[in-house]
């Protein structure tokens, strides 16, 4: 088993502490820069459709696995920030400019949507957030000057300085090169201050508070800095699905994140990274089974709510610490096999926040 030996004070926040972890991550970056190269672009299309879940279920991590915040409504932020992408390109706004005032107005929206519920927890969170993302969808369709309404809007390409991205591996690129300074960006906050103070109320509010946390605040900067991030996110997906519509942006695509984030595995960044990777083979194995199933049952509509509801209770269940959690358990079974104990994980179980004990 590696043990590592600590010489400063600053290793206690690095980001990544254990060189071996250094070296899986450089291999990781190496890897996805060098895959334009071997792979056809239809691939990288479906990398950048990835990359786009992944910087979104990022967002979603900083509210439920990193301050333990439930929200079932944050497609509505993707919506959010999909629609203003596309407004404000086609007013002749630069896409540098765009893409982060998208995040932006998602992130006040969020901030607005933080600080009404901010006495709710559990259940009632859930709710709240869920009738936000209705309302949400109800509000795109019917505003049809700016929207489109429900027949939809059309998005524009990205543009450089002139120059139009209508490359795979152009767009591979840039989203590639959004999501590692979404990925920085959060591990920076996370070790500072304000991310301390966001798992200090997920783990106890209670004891947040005797610390003198402002506990309120502190939820309302989760949510600001969640939907800005997922707002982002939808900015991007906006151009990979090239028409927007606001059914786009449902119930669905709400379990679709917290499927992500809670099979992941909740509070790391490489949770919503696995994660991201489960969501984005998921379709082809809802596929397989409606050829396996019976067609009584693989007819039926509510199909894929069934199988995400079922996922995620059995993770939660089984392996609260998710994908991530495994890949943990097997990093420590290799590294001190034939000695590695059976117990050695019983106490870091995690679960999402309820009304237990605040």
């Amino acid at each position: 088993m590696r043990v590592l030996f600590k010489t400063t004070y600053n290793q206690d926040i690095d980001h990544l502490a254990d060189p071996a972890e250094r070296i899986r991550v450089g291999l990781v970056i190496l890897v996805a820069l060098a895959l334009p190269l071997f792979v056809s672009s239809y691939f990288l299309t479906e990398l950048a459709m990835f990359i786009c879940y992944a910087i979104a279920g990022i967002g979603l991590m900083v509210l439920l696995g990193f301050t333990g915040q439930v929200s079932f409504g944050h497609a509505a932020f993707l919506g959010i920030g999909a629609y203003t992408q596309a407004a404000l390109l086609m007013r002749g706004v630069p896409f540098l400019v765009a893409l982060p005032l998208a995040g932006l107005i998602a992130g006040a929206i969020g901030a607005a949507l933080g600080r009404a519920v901010s006495k709710m927890h559990g259940f009632y969170l859930a709710v709240a957030t869920l009738a936000f993302a209705i309302v949400t969808e109800s509000v795109i369709g019917a505003a049809g000057p700016i929207t489109g309404g429900h027949m939809g809007l059309q998005v524009p390409l990205i543009t450089f300085f002139g120059h139009e991205f209508s490359e795979g591996w152009q767009v591979y690129y840039l989203y590639l090169a959004v999501l590692l300074f979404i990925i920085w960006g959060v591990a920076n906050l996370m070790r500072g201050p304000a991310g301390r103070s966001m798992i200090a109320v997920r783990d106890s509010e209670t004891s947040a508070k005797s610390l003198g946390i402002d506990v309120a605040g502190v939820k309302v900067r989760a949510f600001f800095v969640s939907a800005a991030i997922t707002g982002v996110a939808g900015g991007l997906l906006a151009h990979l699905l090239f028409y927007l519509s606001p059914e786009t942006f449902n119930l669905l695509e709400s379990l679709r994140l917290m499927l992500m984030v809670v099979v992941g595995g909740l509070g790391t960044i490489s949770g919503a990274i696995f994660g991201a990777i489960f969501v984005s083979f998921l379709p082809n194995l809802i596929d397989a089974l409606r050829v396996i199933l019976p067609s009584a049952i693989a007819d039926q509509a509510g199909l894929e709510y069934l199988l995400f509801g079922a996922i995620i209770a059995l993770f939660i269940i089984f392996e609260p610490q998710g994908i991530y959690g495994r890949w943990l358990k097997l990093r420590l079974f290799i590294e001190t096999y034939p000695y590695y104990r059976r117990a050695t994980f019983i106490r870091q179980k995690r679960y999402l926040k309820s009304e237990r004990f605040r």
